[in-house]
């Protein structure tokens, strides 16, 4: 089997080199396999979709993975269905993966794709409606029966009815393919009809240039128990590659090269995956063990899952009965002087609120990581949504402020959570962290920092009496405040002399006895109020390089990517536009409102209807103009760019 896959390896790479070499030219080569044009480009955009059971999250992710090793920018979208095992071939379960690399620096994940690969009816018709004319378009005509038009409404077949006559169709059977490819296998045709991804995988690999050997090495990882369904997997892809080198279907074939980046080492990452590392990086950083304590629920869960395999690195991961038992043991292990740490998305957010209004009176370090989705209540529970920032920051019963830290991007989910542990830990604080949908799905490259960079966090728990007595002897006040952080000591029970009452009921300032005073509850409210406002957070930076524009668009979490695409098209069409993109959403940076006033005016793109904008508005009251579609995906660079200029021009 180990031969095989080299042999593979080594002809597609062979033949990777041969195309190059034979760019322009034409004819028959001496294996009969038919040379052809490689045409360059400097970018594409590919979305793979088909049934939820068709592998096409899977085969994006192989493609992205080859993509990044190649050397290419790349931003990915995935897309899944909604539905818990949806029918088969019905619209409610197309799954969808759409993927744009670059020779250049990209942002987003692409407005639209150039090719479309579309494994049944329900995927073509899901999809077509993003497809620009002249794009390509690739068709398993197999799933193309009467019975799977039918049950997406189609009377006649699209491949027939001229329909698709303003795209570059390319119908090919991929499933009777993939079956005649594995008819040496033992394999029932079931079986053989699962390895249609990997057909379509090694074509669209052959298509567009893209290396095999990290395929081969995941395949043969993947089914190391398997041989049989390694060598049918394999034998699939490879079958694709071939069909791709010998069919007159395709007369070119495309090639994007590697984009040029700041010298480093690079991965490519989704912001899960970024998130879990920066996670493991601030236990490291801080000193401390990490407690997770959660309930899975999508889309955080493969926070939970990749967690529980750094135990090594003290990490522990507690997958609780719900909600409520998550949060309520991260503060405990908190409380025992861990990093605690909390994950769910928007409905658990709601149910944790209570504890997190304890960890807010208790004045302890705590990570509440909320991977936004679709809402209210149920929601969209697969698609992104950026509509929990005002739970985030008034979410609790009472007066109880927690600083709130938003990433931009999939990558920058590392530093965002090692920025949130800082936070925490000096600040002695609950820290809310917004990821989205998009982040924690989507992939980019990743250059892997130098860990000796990373800052240094560590904590140091109080193990001595911080009170003087008037007769020179000490005792402890768990609540006795650092004067620059308002911070109060750490103290890990069991330490002798500090023991301390812990509690939701309000404690005296400094003391920490139960206190039902009006002027101790009216103090204590302030100061932890004052504790938030004073976290020293970076100033915000602002991209405004002609330095003459009027408009400024702000920005914060996963629109990052589209915002910035959006200006970059106005400023090609002559326009200034200057750009800002918030990390800290409380407090905000001590100059954001000598930013906001330098603008005529301040556009606020959200996934929300107008949360930032509110926030803005009411605090610096500035008249921030809003753009707000919640439609559980992205914004498009185009739709954004076409608004950014109304703006310009209304000013």
């Amino acid at each position: 089997m180990r031969d095989a896959a080299t042999r593979f390896v080594e002809r597609t790479t062979g033949a990777l080199q041969g195309a190059s070499e034979g760019a322009g030219r034409s004819g028959d080569d001496e294996a009969g396999v038919v040379s052809k044009q490689v045409v360059q480009l400097d970018r594409v955009i590919i979305r793979f979709a088909g049934d939820s059971g068709d592998g096409m999250q899977l085969t994006g992710d192989r493609f992205t993975s080859s993509t990044a090793a190649f050397g290419n920018d790349l931003s990915t979208l995935p897309d899944f269905p909604a539905e818990i095992r949806a029918p088969a071939g019905t619209l409610p379960g197309v799954s969808a993966f759409q993927l744009h690399f670059a020779d250049h620096d990209i942002m987003t994940p692409g407005d639209a794709p150039n090719v479309l690969v579309a494994m049944n009816p329900a995927a073509l018709k899901a999809n077509l409606k993003d497809l620009p004319r002249g794009a390509d378009l690739i068709v398993n005509t197999d799933e193309f029966t009467k019975r799977n038009m039918s049950k997406v409404g189609y009377e006649t077949s699209p491949l027939e009815d001229g329909s698709l006559e303003s795209y570059a169709v390319h119908p090919i059977p991929l499933t009777s393919l993939t079956v005649e490819a594995l008819k040496e296998f033992d394999l029932g045709k079931k079986e053989a009809e699962r390895a249609k991804n990997m057909f379509a995988l090694g074509l669209l690999s052959w298509l567009y240039h893209r290396p095999t050997e990290s395929t081969v090495e995941f395949l043969k990882s993947k089914f190391a128990k398997k041989p049989e369904i390694l060598a049918a997997n394999l034998a699939a892809f490879e079958a694709g590659w071939a069909f791709g080198e010998t069919t007159e279907d395709f007369s070119v074939q495309y090639e994007v090269k590697p984009a040029t980046m700041t010298a480093g080492t690079y991965r490519n990452i989704t912001g899960n995956l970024a998130l879990s590392y920066g996670l493991v990086a601030a236990g490291r950083q801080t000193g401390l063990p990490v407690f997770l304590g959660s309930y899975p629920i999508t889309p955080a869960s493969d926070i939970l899952h990749e967690l529980s395999k750094h135990k090594k690195f003290g990490v522990t991961t507690f997958q609780a009965e719900d909600e409520i038992a998550g949060v309520g043991a991260a503060l405990g292990a908190a409380y025992g002087g861990a990093l605690g740490v909390t994950t769910t998305s928007g409905p658990g957010i709601a149910l944790k609120s209570e504890t997190i209004g304890l960890a807010v009176a208790l004045e302890l370090p705590l990570l509440v990581i909320d991977v936004q989705r679709g809402g209210p209540s149920t929601g969209l529970p697969t698609k992104t949504e950026q509509a929990d920032l005002l739970q985030a920051m008034f979410g609790r019963n009472g007066e109880a402020p927690i600083p709130i830290v938003a990433p931009s991007s999939p990558a920058d989910c590392f530093h965002a959570a090692i920025e949130a542990a800082r936070i925490a830990t000096v600040y002695r604080t609950p820290v809310m962290l917004l990821s989205d949908g998009y982040l924690a799905n989507g992939a980019e490259p990743w250059r892997i920092p130098d860990v000796d960079a990373l800052p240094d966090l560590t904590v140091r728990y109080t193990t001595e009496p911080n009170h003087e007595l008037p007769d020179g002897s000490k005792d402890f006040w768990p609540y006795l405040r650092d004067p620059k952080t308002l911070a109060r000591p750490w103290a890990v029970p069991g330490t002798p002399g500090l023991e301390h009452r812990i509690g939701g009921i309000e404690k005296a300032d400094g003391t920490g006895a139960i206190s039902y005073d009006p002027a101790n509850h009216d103090k204590m409210v302030r100061l932890r109020q004052a504790k938030v406002d004073g976290i020293e957070v970076p100033d915000l930076e602002v991209d405004d390089p002609s330095g003459e524009a009027r408009v400024l668009v702000l920005g914060w979490g996963s629109t990052y990517g589209p915002i910035g695409a959006g200006c970059r098209r106005v400023r090609r069409e002559g326009l200034t536009v200057a750009q800002a993109h918030l990390r800290h959403l409380n407090p905000f940076p001590a100059n954001l409102e000598a930013v906001l006033r330098r603008y005529d005016k301040v556009l606020i793109p959200e996934m929300n209807l107008g949360q930032l904008a509110l926030l803005i508005r009411g605090r610096f009251l500035v008249d921030a103009v809003g753009y707000n579609q919640v439609r559980g995906l992205p914004f498009k660079a185009e739709e954004l760019a076409g608004v950014i200029k109304d703006v310009i021009t209304s000013v």
